[in-house]
């Protein structure tokens, strides 16, 4: 699953002025690290967070349930439910459909390890479907396929803001009566055909970690259209209790209750939603510096030899750009990277392929299958530098940076 950042470099270093693109082996370096990702806060955010701190009420209560409406107004779903990470969203989803031993979720192996942690740890088995090699989401003509009797339910994942065919993969879970739950980690702005990630009907689950498209320090979101799960997840999230703190303790509150089906600690404090809520309403002005940045980057790296660029799919999208990911063919991963910081510019990887990680092997080498495209990316994929708050200076130093070490590699 995509909710976490994969293996990163990281640093908070200011940025220096770029040199000539066409410097030689020679070119100058610059003095202080461009790091992989930094969350953009400003003092609107602060004043929010400093105004929850003198409140009194820090803990899940009103600003959790205006992030929570805020986000419903953005996907147009019509339930939200705010959570301290993506990956408890996952689990959570996963124990109220009733996922468990004995049954089966199609998802990529491209993707973060925490949905496949999630489908183990409850006892059911991941079953992969193969990549599209140049968009990096999961191969929606190759899902049908792997459906057998024992299929719950299809996790597709909007890989680095580019959505995932979704028509098609409601189409496929329609016809097999699957649950749908959209990987929707990277996917704050992104749409598809209009509609944006968790707007079509079943769950999604968004990510707020510091390097996602928006962030709450720590965070997640499930979305869905059905108040029934919504109630069923609620409790979940909190014990088993129906009623959250601030119903409990706020004014004309309640403090007792009762516990009809054991929960787990997911809440989502208010000091953090109050973050989320700012930076909510400045997604607008992050994702079009994104998609800007994004554009250098595919100006600047185009034909240098040895780099494959990221494809955009060929439906009508809106790409969020939550990163830049480019394929190395010629130079060994490690040694580009070492590369990389021997420029003073971070990286990231996303992700290790989830069908090559050791339990898996261990554990679902018979659901693995050959997953040739993914197979085939997993070894070159490396994620360059993307944050808000960088300059065009640091992409066309990246750029020139990349242009050297292909040169003299």
């Amino acid at each position: 699953m995509s909710m976490y950042c994969g293996i990163i470099r990281r640093s908070t270093c200011c940025t220096l002025a770029i040199h000539d693109l066409e410097s030689g082996p020679s070119m100058n370096i610059r003095k202080e690290f461009l790091p992989f990702s930094r969350p953009s806060i400003g003092e609107g955010e602060i004043n929010k967070v400093v105004t929850c701190l003198k409140s009194g009420w820090i803990t899940t209560g009103a600003l959790c349930k205006e992030f929570e409406d805020s986000f419903c107004q953005l996907t147009t779903a019509g339930q939200a439910i705010a959570l301290n990470s993506a990956t408890a969203g996952m689990h959570l989803t996963l124990t109220a459909l009733g996922i468990g031993k004995g049954d089966e979720v199609i998802t990529p192996s491209m993707t973060f390890a925490s949905t496949i942690n999630m489908i183990a740890l409850l006892g059911a088995t991941p079953v992969f479907a193969d990549i599209d090699y140049g968009t990096l989401n999961i191969n929606a003509d190759l899902i049908e396929e792997k459906i057998t009797s024992k299929t719950k339910a299809i996790i597709p994942v909007h890989f680095a803001g580019a959505p995932a065919d979704m028509e098609k993969i409601n189409q496929i879970a329609q016809k097999y009566n699957l649950k749908v739950i959209e990987d929707a980690a990277h996917a704050v702005g992104t749409y598809y055909k209009g509609i944006h990630a968790g707007g079509f009907g079943h769950i999604a689950i968004f990510s707020f970690h510091p390097i996602k498209n928006i962030t709450t320090g720590e965070g997640g979101m499930i979305t869905l259209n059905d108040a029934v799960l919504e109630k069923k997840l609620r409790m979940l999230r909190f014990h088993g209790i129906e009623r959250d703190a601030w119903k409990r303790y706020g004014k004309g509150g309640n403090p007792s209750y009762d516990i009809a089906q054991p929960g787990y600690k997911y809440n989502l404090p208010d000091m953090l939603a109050a973050l989320g809520i700012v930076q909510l309403e400045r997604l607008q002005e992050f994702n079009t510096r994104r998609s800007k940045l994004a554009n250098l980057y595919l100006e600047g790296l185009k034909g240098i030899s040895g780099i494959e660029l990221p494809k955009l799919p060929g439906y009508d999208h809106t790409h969020a750009w939550h990163l830049f990911v480019i394929k190395n063919l010629t130079l060994a991963r490690n040694e580009f990277m070492n590369k990389l910081a021997e420029y003073n510019i971070g990286y990231g990887l996303h992700f290790p392929a989830a069908h090559t990680l050791s339990y898996v092997r261990e554990k679902f080498a018979a659901t693995a299958g050959t997953l040739k495209e993914t197979s085939r990316a997993a070894d070159k994929i490396l994620s360059l530098p993307l944050f808000p708050d960088m300059l065009e200076e640091d992409v066309q130093y990246v750029c020139s940076a990349i242009k050297e070490i292909m040169k003299h590699g």
